[in-house]
């Protein structure tokens, strides 16, 4: 109780709070129990109630105070007086006291809502005691005790009036723009009236000042409008906002100026750049209508802005369809006969096919340079822009979250949005070329598709979790992480999961490593048992000879020789040379390989990452190989040194004792109390009566 010495009594909470409370006024001597509270004292100052009381924790401080009802009735009377001074200050008590429902719900009752709404209609006040008066309002408004249906035209154009004037208490402006939102969220009906009452020019020009209050409130009634409204309705709002140029004033002003964009202003930006990006969902939602004449135009478009073909008229229609067929597989389709089938997925459906074009058309020689270079090289290493295409869509779709509704509480926005026009096409077009870039890093193949989209992924969404401003800064900083970049960043963060782990779980992981190791020692051995074909390079660089090698079943001798071109695996009798195992001295691998020594400098990086070799017989002789991948290279210089009794070191094994630790400790980790595991595995259940949800290749070859 104000002006009382504090006294430490405990709240018994199983009496009911009048009892409380009376004992609490009788301790005091205060006459009419009826006329005081319990409220919180610190923090938000909420009335206590027979509602909330099993919510006080222990240690709360609570204090004595006017009840409810008695100070609604004080407030309701203040308000009215023909002294300014007591009107301002019971307004500025009353937007205070308005936050808490109790009180707001005996305030309304004495229809004290139907006051305020008189004195903004009449707007003879000083602009501090309507700033109270709306903030009062607002308070109360928002316990959703009175509809925002019941308001009047009058105050909705007294309200309108107020964000519209140029000159106005900057307070008053940002109160009366939250009102408006408020109002527009509620209803239809007021939505298309606020629409009709608040200038849009005016609106706009109140992001355009330095208050960052101002702004926010002023973002935050655009974005209700968009929200709001059907689609024809935030169609012709786009329009007028990109007029306007609103999203580079954004960047410009908001974005670029300001060191840090506060939570409240970030949301907004958030939504505004997923309603934007939304108009495209339909498009991703659509496949390919292979009767409609502008996507197959658009289709063919592509094929012959890559490839210079004779006149098409003079050929005949076999002729032209085997030519077309040959393209689109150059173009990486993998139905190469009928290429709209690779855009029937949805998403990214006919999205895909824009991406394509949009680059073709705004970046053709970097179109032709992607297209040719990867036409030409051998099969199993040319990366396919049509598939590339589509899925690099899907994965920009995704991180954008273009098809996704805004969430009431997001706040990732790309500040690259606001400075870009065609924001998805131009990623697009950086991020096709990095794909490229990342697939020759990794000497990937077709069968790498996946884990190269993966890395890509990953490469873009690091990027823009940098906020880059600009995409000439978002395309410096995606093509400097490259792919060894993404492997030492993925390292660091492994070492660091790894220093957070519990003391008990690195214990188990070193206890682990020892069996794995076996494990993939036993792997590398069976690989080398089981032997390899090798090709043989001449000095002309020629990919003439083949031979094969293994290792014997008991471990001890390499057999080795020449081969026939489609010879299955030779049997150890039918290989004529050997080396026992025993006279092995070394394995070198790269430039310090004889058969790379002798052509030193005529080698490229390809080959030199592929070779090794074993000496044997105190150095003077050497078994040369060239592997066909580098798994291969990985698997038998692992194996090698195995058999020669030192540690396995390539990146193949650091990467599989990885995958064979985290499985095992995550297995070790289960709770599978009260789980029963069974003795034999589950029986494999009935095939289905027919199969014609699988995909026809037949179809896709012809």
């Amino acid at each position: 109780m104000p002006g009382a010495y504090p006294q430490l009594i405990q709240l018994d909470q199983k009496k009911p709070l009048t009892a409380v409370i009376k004992e609490v006024c009788d301790k005091w001597n205060l006459p009419g129990p009826d006329n005081y509270a319990l409220q919180y004292a610190d923090g938000i100052q909420t009335y206590i109630t027979e509602s909330n009381r099993l919510d006080i924790k222990n240690g709360s401080i609570l204090r004595l105070t006017k009840a409810p009802g008695r100070c609604a009735e004080d407030l309701y009377k203040g308000i009215q007086s023909s002294d300014s001074g007591v009107r301002c200050d019971s307004l500025k008590l009353l937007a205070d006291v308005s936050t808490d429902i109790t009180f707001a719900q005996e305030f309304i009752s004495r229809d004290g809502h139907s006051l305020l709404v008189k004195i903004v209609e009449d707007a003879h006040e000083a602009p501090l005691i309507m700033t109270h008066t709306l903030t009062a309002f607002m308070e109360l408004m928002d316990h959703g005790i009175v509809s925002w249906e019941n308001l009047s035209s009058v105050f909705i154009k007294k309200i309108a009036s107020f964000v519209n004037a140029k000159v106005l208490d900057t307070s008053i402006q940002q109160v009366s723009l939250a009102i408006l939102e408020s109002m527009v969220l509620s209803s239809s009906s007021l939505f298309n009236e606020v629409k009709q009452e608040v200038t849009l020019e005016r609106l706009i020009s109140h992001l355009q000042v330095t208050n960052q209050q101002l702004q926010t409130k002023a973002m935050a009634l655009l974005m209700a409008m968009l929200l709001a409204g059907g689609e024809a309705d935030r169609q012709e709002l786009f329009e007028f906002l990109e007029k306007r140029n609103l999203r580079q004033y954004i960047h410009k002003n908001i974005i670029h100026s300001s060191s840090s964009v506060g939570d409240e202003m970030a949301h907004y930006l958030y939504v505004l750049q997923t309603v934007r990006l939304n108009h495209l969902e339909a498009r991703m939602r659509t496949p390919l209508d292979s009767y409609n004449q502008e996507q197959r135009e658009m289709l063919h478009g592509l094929r012959q802005a890559a490839f210079e073909t004779e006149s098409e008229s003079n050929l005949s229609n076999e002729r032209r369809r085997s030519l077309c067929a040959k393209e689109f597989k150059k173009l990486g389709f993998s139905n190469n006969s009928n290429p709209g089938q690779d855009l029937s997925r949805c998403p990214p459906g006919l999205l895909a096919l824009d991406t394509m074009a949009y680059f073709a058309s705004r970046y053709p020689d970097a179109y032709s340079r992607f297209v040719l270079e990867n036409s030409s090289r051998e099969d199993k290493h040319e990366c396919p822009f049509a598939r590339s295409s589509i899925q690099l869509t899907l994965i920009l779709c995704e991180i954008l979250r273009i098809g996704e509704l805004p969430s009431e509480t997001g706040s990732d926005y790309h500040p690259i949005f606001f400075a870009q026009d065609r924001l998805l096409e131009e990623l697009f077009c950086i991020c096709i070329q990095l794909l490229n870039k990342t697939w020759k890093e990794m000497r990937a193949t077709q069968e790498d598709f996946d884990k190269v989209m993966q890395v890509v992924r990953e490469q873009i969404t690091r990027t823009l979790s940098s906020k880059p401003t600009s995409l000439e800064l978002f395309k410096n900083k995606v093509n400097a992480l490259n792919y060894s970049e993404i492997l030492k960043l993925r390292q660091t963060e492994r070492l660091h999961q790894e220093e957070t782990l519990a003391p008990p779980v690195l214990e188990l992981k070193e206890r682990l490593k020892p069996e794995l190791l076996e494990l993939i020692r036993q792997q590398r051995l069976n690989r080398l048992c089981h032997g390899t074909l090798f090709r043989k390079i001449s000095s002309r660089r020629r990919q003439d000879k083949l031979w094969y090698c293994r290792l014997s079943p008991n471990h001890k001798v390499l057999h080795y020789g020449d081969v026939e071109e489609e010879t299955e695996t030779p049997s150890i009798e039918a290989l004529q040379e050997k080396i026992p195992v025993a006279d092995i001295k070394n394995v070198v691998t790269g430039k310090d390989c004889p058969h790379m020594k002798e052509n030193k400098g005529k080698q490229t990086k390809e080959v030199l990452d592929l070779a090794f070799s074993i000496t044997y017989d105190v150095e003077e002789y050497s078994l040369n190989f060239i592997a066909s991948s580098r798994t291969d290279f990985c698997l038998w210089t692992d194996g090698l040194n195995v058999l020669l009794g030192k540690e396995m070191s390539s990146e193949s094994m650091r990467s599989e004792l990885e995958i064979l630790l985290s499985m095992e400790i995550k297995l070790r980790l289960l709770d599978l109390e009260n789980v029963p595991i069974p003795d034999t595995a589950p029986p494999i259940p009935k095939p289905p009566s027919n199969f014609n949800f699988c995909y026809d290749f037949s179809q896709a070859e012809q």
